[in-house]
């Protein structure tokens, strides 16, 4: 399948919106504008609508729960995070590209006892889960959470081509958001240092988000060669035209 073409939106061009600090502006082919923000979220201005894929909430939990000494506060700190990307752009829609839990084992009291107070701030906000596979096993999250749940692929906004998913797929005629990979790529510097950074992807009508969550892992060379990478770096995403270098 050929790539479609990306299109680096211009600063100053008025049909496109303020772009937000440190987030790369791209427009996709059916002519929706988006923006790649350094906080791992993808921000869609037209649909006032904020998506991130792989939260894994629960994962530090139930790698304890097997004995494994893993940190805490990983769940305070992916809710921090939401905060201040729905802060910033003033979403009044959160979507969920798969993974909001990481397994049954962690989706415990003290995990509710964070999650719920944390929906209760913003219960003005629409939220949705596009499920995907831990979600299938985990169960999904209760309904105090007051978020509406779909299966992929899902189409968000009605007046616009774009798929919202969490495995990544080719569909004909639309692009496809979604998350799943992890994706990271390595960038090198002159002094035969390297950088592993997370990536968002972009190539043959898909846009893949990098993973959300605090404690999730990344997979290196999970996105085909010819696709444009986006480094996530601290305060700014930047394009790297053809993968890693």
């Amino acid at each position: 399948m050929t790539t479609l073409p990306l299109h680096t939106a211009a600063l100053g061009t008025p049909a496109v919106p303020t772009l937000l600090v440190g987030a790369h502006a791209i427009t996709l082919p059916c002519g929706t504008a988006l923006q790649l923000l350094p906080q791992r979220a993808l921000w869609w201005p037209a649909a006032h609508m904020v998506l991130v894929a792989d939260v894994h909430f629960g994962k530090a939990a139930t790698f304890r729960r097997a004995g494994q000494p893993v940190p805490h506060g990983t769940t305070a700190d992916n809710l921090a995070r939401l905060d201040a990307v729905l802060a910033a752009t003033g979403a009044d829609h959160l979507v969920f590209l798969g993974d909001f839990l990481h397994a049954r084992s962690g989706a415990a009291d003290a995990l509710w006892q964070q999650l719920l107070p944390w929906r209760q701030r913003h219960a003005r906000m629409a939220m949705t889960l596009v499920r995907g596979n831990h979600d299938q096993h985990a169960g999904d999250p209760p309904a105090a959470l007051a978020v509406a749940l779909v299966n992929e692929p899902w189409l968000p906004c009605a007046d616009a081509p774009v798929l919202a998913c969490h495995h990544p797929q080719a569909v004909a005629g639309h692009t496809v958001l979604a998350g799943h990979l992890h994706p990271t790529l390595r960038l090198r510097g002159p002094a035969r240092d390297a950088l592993r950074a997370p990536c968002f992807g972009w190539g043959d009508g898909q846009l893949i988000l990098p993973a959300f969550g605090a404690f999730t892992g990344t997979a290196p060379d999970t996105l085909p060669a010819h696709w444009t990478q986006f480094a996530v770096l601290p305060g700014r995403v930047l394009a790297v035209p053809g993968g890693s270098s």
